[in-house]
């Protein structure tokens, strides 16, 4: 069972703790209603059972997994659904929404339970039922039964309930704490329970047992947390946050090098990429800044490697040529959205490649490099080693057979797939059959790291996030296996090492060190932050998305540990899961989403997108991007709490007292107000420490609320009309005010840093340091002091506008794209039948080499709609002509004086096979409906059975004139391929155990029946290949 609920939801609990006491598991996910992932929610906490059946009715739900505990049971779970929950939730309201007509109510309900326990044990008599667990459960929040006299039998049943074990497991997961009765508004689409009526036909002349009033938030504020407040809030000179030109550690403070994923260079970011490292990166820079911390941020493009080469291909450019512009395009997009890097930097530097070949001979002469001979697939035409993206053939996994697989997975069946084990492996720049290689490659020996790295892991992961500690240990329990850390590539950091000097070092043993060589580019004494000298500790925080994990976590480590010269290790990694665009994924090819470019074009301003994203980024799981929710954020927490506030105490006191800070003589409620605000502040120096961009902007902006309510209670503008004290007393609360906003300007700025800079501005002020080793308000702006003009901040998202962007983002890019290639194929001036064969020949060829290069479906897509256009035209002009000229029908038409008529047809069905094959592949290309292609499909498969039955026919004929090529036995070639699939499959579970004794013999076997397959149909035999495997 899966339990949806928000933070802070009783009613969760009660759920909870009925699974504890059925001993059922069931996992707790707590979510937001506003989530667009659950758009189908409209209450929690919700539960769906392993049938995948939903229910939020929480009475229902004990009755549906308790049904024999009798009719008194069932009349208490009702008593407590529909009297008990409303009453204790306009009881517990705070704000608008309390409701001072609830004490009687309860106090009633209350009284009731007493005097039933007064009888009996339990409520339902003399055992224990689940209506205890349901009505305990509503009153186990803090506050419910405060002040509450002469209810012995009540507090007695309560305290042992609370004590049952399954009672005290589920505390555990939902502390007692965190639950208020505030959160059932935010478990619901339709505003919580306040819209229920009080049932007041209930006696209400009951002995009186609870307080006189409801409690509020301000009740639960203990003495010493007011003395506090009153202490702190005194005026210090602050410190004037000065940056230093260069950055370097020091000595017995606190030192922190924050880095963000590389991003690679060959495309545009998406918001998801944004939020998953940079941007992330940047609001935890901001605050550690903020907080006084010596604070450095690394980031730049990752530029080697086989994708850049793609780039390169796809836009006719050279690699370095896709490097310079996509750095560019990075670096401006960073730009907008104010990150603010100490240095953002490029792995194609001179130092990248010193520093990586440096490492390379350390870890080599510390033992911990291996050569190895593998099979790699060698295209004789392109003269090149083909990499896995590079290759396409039929899968080999049993029960697929998708034709059109990957050298590296299978669209079809979604299953991993080695190139060398496809079959009939094509290349896809030439469609030629590559033959198969020994190539030596050197491997890092991680089996030999994995003992330091374990014992260092143990030591470091406490500052992870949980998915980096869980896909590490996952790494860890399977056991780690040498790495290939070499490939035939031309872009690349060249090995330094003898025989291997036309090889280049896999990217992703380069690109880490890029973090490296980017702060020697910034600052000739980075060891200072890379190799700190003793006595000086630097916390390395690095931010990325989950995928990246292993080798920050596994691999990168590994290398260092190796080394062994006291590099800095991550201490603190800080992985995200994946942010989703609606209901589905960012897609540039088919135009779905926002990337980084796209969001400077819809007007909104740069910091309202790091706000969204910080509030939406996916911390414990993945989140989504709605418009809908960008919308209602920006109108209600930005506009309508922070940004009235702000000007609300400021235009009050520009109004009123001539812009300048009143005097401030602050009372009992003034130093609660100051007390809460302390318990937020509080919250969001451990948030922001842990980098939960989340929780940081949820206390923020209830340090706004708490600012409003006060306003509207205090009513300021009523007290200036009253008496000389009374205006005194406006004045201290627009004074206090003031200071509020200005803490907030300074909270803001690791989120909005141009807001922030807006709100100092219209304070007239500076930014002053965060103290989080002392999280308190203190008094920031003395009276008398100027502000400057304020103006609104916010600027309200309208449903029209919203709309028009989520249009301009959802839809099919591809699709106007084939629009525009029909009207240009269209536009093309009329063309013979020969001309439009020779066109389609030139454009088929167009598209394969720009799919071969790139998976950028926006690059090849207009290619391929004017490509099907091509063919339109060319089957209009050959059914328009008496007598084809194509070149299937000119083969079988013209004498062959050397062959009989059986092999005329013969030769020109295979033309036509292959004819016929090569639309397949085009249409399967453009489309996964199934209906399209399949019909030509089938047609394909009627052509090869012309075929077989024509050379079988053609054998049979010639056989008295000359020897004819013996026909194809599909049979015989169908087991073959069935061999070599159940044969590859035994090779890949034989090589998962490592030991090569045992699978060398199965691979020579499966090699013989591939050449046995080459033999029978004549396609390209394998090359025979070596293996060996020697440590250096």
């Amino acid at each position: 069972m899966i339990l949806f609920t928000n933070e802070g939801n009783p009613i969760g609990l009660q759920l909870l703790v009925l699974a504890k006491y059925l001993k059922r598991p069931m996992f707790l996910q707590q979510i937001t209603i506003t989530d667009a992932k659950y758009k189908d929610l409209i209450l929690l906490p919700t539960v769906e059972l392993d049938n995948g059946l939903r229910l939020f009715s929480t009475a229902a739900i004990y009755k549906y997994l308790l049904m024999h505990e009798g009719y008194p049971r069932n009349e208490w779970l009702e008593w407590g659904a529909t009297l008990l929950t409303p009453a204790l939730e306009h009881y517990m309201a705070t704000g608008h929404r309390a409701d001072s007509r609830a004490g009687p109510v309860l106090n009633a309900l209350v009284k009731k339970l007493d005097d039933t326990l007064s009888v009996s044990p339990f409520i339902a008599g003399d055992k224990l039922t689940s209506a205890d667990l349901f009505i305990w459960s509503l009153l186990a929040p803090d506050g419910t039964l405060k002040g509450a006299q002469n209810v012995e039998h009540l507090h007695s049943w309560y305290n042992k309930i609370k004590a049952l074990p399954e009672v005290q497991e589920a505390l555990k997961e939902l502390p007692i704490n965190t639950l208020s009765f505030n959160a059932l508004q935010q478990g619901n689409r339709y505003g919580g329970l306040a819209h229920v009526q009080l049932r007041r036909g209930i006696s209400q002349d009951a002995d009186k047992v609870l307080a006189d009033s409801g409690p509020t938030v301000a009740d639960t504020v203990s003495e010493e947390e007011i003395n506090t407040a009153r202490e702190a809030f005194i005026y210090t000179e602050p410190k004037e946050l000065v940056e230093p030109r260069t950055v370097l550690p020091k000595p017995g403070e606190r030192n922190v090098l924050i880095t963000s994923a590389l991003p690679y260079v060959n495309n545009v970011p998406h918001l998801g990429n944004i939020i998953g490292c940079v941007l992330s990166a940047d609001i935890f820079a901001r605050y550690s800044r903020a907080a006084g911390y010596n604070t450095l941020l690394i980031c730049g493009t990752d530029e080697y490697g086989t994708a850049t080469e793609n780039k390169a291909l796809a836009e006719n450019m050279t690699p370095r040529e896709i490097c310079d512009k996509y750095f560019e395009l990075h670096n401006s997009i960073y730009r907008w959205f104010g990150i603010g890097f100490d240095y953002f930097g490029r792995t194609t530097t001179p130092e990248q490649t010193e520093i990586v070949q440096e490492a390379f001979k350390d870890v080599y002469e510390a033992g911990y490099i291996l050569t190895e001979s593998v099979e790699q697939l060698l295209c004789q035409k392109c003269d090149r080693f083909l990499a896995d993206r590079f290759v396409e053939g039929t899968c080999p996994h049993p029960g697929c057979g998708y034709e059109d697989a990957r050298g590296d997975q299978c669209d079809k069946c979604g299953k991993l797939v080695n190139a060398t084990e496809l079959v009939r492996p094509r290349c896809k720049v030439c469609n030629t059959a590559p033959v198969l290689r020994s190539s030596d490659q050197l491997f890092l020996d991680l089996p030999k790291a994995e003992p330091k790295l374990r014992e260092w892991v143990d030591r470091a992961e406490q500052g992870w996030t949980h998915n980096a500690r869980v896909i590490t240990r996952a790494w860890l329990r399977e056991g780690l296996k040498p790495r290939c850390i070499t490939r035939d590539l031309k872009w690349g950091i060249p090995v330094p090492h003898k025989n291997f000097e036309q090889k280049v070092f896999y990217v992703w043993f380069d690109a880490p060190f890029g973090y490296v060589s980017i702060t020697k580019r910034y600052t000739k004494d980075y060891l200072q932050w890379w190799q700190p000298a003793p006595g000086t500790d630097v916390e390395l925080f690095q931010f990325m998305a989950k995928d990246n994990v292993p080798f920050h976590s596994v691999v990168w480590p590994s290398v260092l540990l190796a080394i062994n010269k006291g590099n800095t290790l991550v201490s603190h990694i800080m992985a995200t899961e994946y942010l989703n665009y609606e209901d589905g994924k960012f897609s540039k090819s088919r135009g779905i989403g926002v990337f980084g470019n796209d969001a400077q074009e819809t007007g909104i301003p740069a910091d309202v997108w790091r706000f969204y994203l910080a509030s939406a980024r996916p911390e414990g799981q993945d989140s989504s991007f709605s418009w809908t929710d960008l919308a209602a954020r920006n109108n209600s927490e930005l506009l309508n709490n922070l940004g009235n506030f702000v000007n609300r105490a400021l235009s009050f006191c520009e109004r009123n007292f001539d812009s300048k800070l009143p005097q401030i003589d602050l009372n009992h409620n003034d130093f609660l107000l100051l007390a809460l605000i302390n318990r937020e502040l509080r919250g969001y120096i451990n948030s922001l420490e842990k980098a939960k961009m989340r929780d940081g902007i949820r206390h923020l902006l209830s340090i706004s609320r708490h600012g409003n309510g006060y306003i509207q209670y205090q009513q300021p503008w009523a007290l200036l009309k009253g008496s000389d004290d009374q205006k005194t007393r406006a004045g201290t609360i627009i004074g206090l005010s003031i200071n509020i906003v200005c803490l907030l300007a300074n909270l803001l700025f690791p989120f909005m840093p141009t807001t922030a800079r807006a709100m100092f501005a219209q304070l007239n002020t500076k930014q002053t340091p965060l103290d989080a080793n002392k999280p308190f308000a203190t008094l920031l702006l003395r009276p008398g002091h100027k502000i400057g003009t304020p103006s609104p901040l916010f600027n309200k998202l309208d449903h029209s506008f919203i709309e028009s962007l989520k249009a301009k983002f959802g839809g099919s890019q591809a699709d106007k794209e084939a629009v525009a290639a029909a009207g240009a194929a269209a536009a093309l001036p009329q063309l013979s039948t020969v001309e439009l064969e020779a066109a389609v020949k030139a454009q088929g060829e167009k598209v394969r080499q720009l799919k071969a290069s790139t998976k950028d479906k926006a690059v090849w897509q207009p290619e391929v709609n004017k490509l099907l256009e091509l063919k339109k035209q060319l089957e209009a002009a050959q059914k328009a002509t008496p007598v084809s000229t194509g070149a299937v029908a000119a083969a079988a038409a013209a004498p062959v004086p050397s062959a009989s008529p059986s092999a005329q047809s013969v030769q020109s069905l295979e033309q036509a096979v292959q004819a016929q094959g090569d639309k397949v592949r085009q249409l399967k290309s453009t489309t996964k409906d199934k209906a399209v292609w399949q019909p030509e499909v089938n047609k394909l498969l009627d052509l090869k059975k012309q075929l077989e039955e024509a050379k079988t026919a053609s054998g049979a004929a010639s056989a008295t004139d000359s020897p004819a090529p013996k026909g194809i036995d599909a049979a015989a070639v169908k087991a073959l391929q069935e061999k070599i699939t159940q044969q590859g499959e035994k090779v890949r579970n034989l090589k998962a155990t490592g030991d090569a004794s045992v699978w060398k013999p199965e691979v020579e076997i499966l090699l013989n029946l591939k050449k046995e397959l080459a033999a029978l149909d004549g396609s390209a035999a394998a090359a025979p290949q070596t293996k060996n495997k020697k440590k250096k």
